[in-house]
């Protein structure tokens, strides 16, 4: 019960002070994730481990289940690229717009970053609040829809402070958002190892892009 108090206040914690953060700030990429994000989303959490008595392993950092986190991750992976590539086609009238959004840093720079958020946001996740919550609920499917709906609303800031995408566009990312964050569960579920969740969010990150 104490673990799924931490896990919900921890996510609401997210809901309003990276809400906050989306609202008042806008720093470099760079700064945003290799700084800010790590003290915001992923100090709490250690923080709750210490207080739970509870290792990094309770997160899925683990060797366990290497092989299958990466099968995992590549199998669902490939779906995601595919649904970012039929959105970005419909979006653009029938054509392929691959330069949407891809950015200006150099391609090394830019998957180094999309690592680093994915171990942040991973951890935090799936590693804490879908394992507290799974554990209190004692089902799955209802702990990841839950996650996932949290996972969701913590993305609606950058949509309208930072992207500034219209309603339609808004909607359609969120669906996605959730549909990876229910994917990310479900492999973090088969293979209790938090790799899987962070190459699933690379893979997801990158088409995604291709659909702004």
């Amino acid at each position: 019960m104490k673990s799924f108090k931490y896990a919900v206040g921890f996510a609401v914690y997210l809901l309003i002070v990276w809400g906050f953060y989306r609202f008042l700030f806008q720093l470099p990429e760079t700064i945003e994730e290799l700084i800010i994000k790590p003290v915001v989303w992923l100090l709490p959490v250690f923080y709750l481990l210490k207080k739970e008595e509870e290792g990094i392993s309770s997160l899925g950092v683990t060797l366990k289940n290497l092989f299958p986190a990466v099968y995992y991750s590549l199998g669902l992976g490939a779906f995601f690229v595919m649904e970012a590539l039929v959105i970005n086609f419909v979006k653009y009238d029938g054509k392929f717009d691959l330069r949407a959004n891809i950015g200006t840093l150099p391609l090394l720079t830019s998957l180094g970053l999309s690592f680093a958020t994915a171990i942040s946001e991973e951890l935090a996740f799936r590693g804490y609040v879908f394992t507290r919550i799974w554990k209190f609920l004692g089902s799955e499917l209802y702990s990841n829809v839950v996650t996932s709906l949290f996972w969701a609303l913590i993305h609606v800031p950058i949509t309208i402070f930072v992207w500034r995408l219209d309603f339609s566009a808004t909607l359609i990312y969120l669906f996605l958002t959730t549909l990876f964050g229910m994917g990310s569960a479900f492999v973090y579920a088969r293979t209790k190892n938090i790799l899987s969740p962070i190459l699933l969010h690379v893979l997801w990150q990158w088409p995604i892009i291709l659909f702004r």
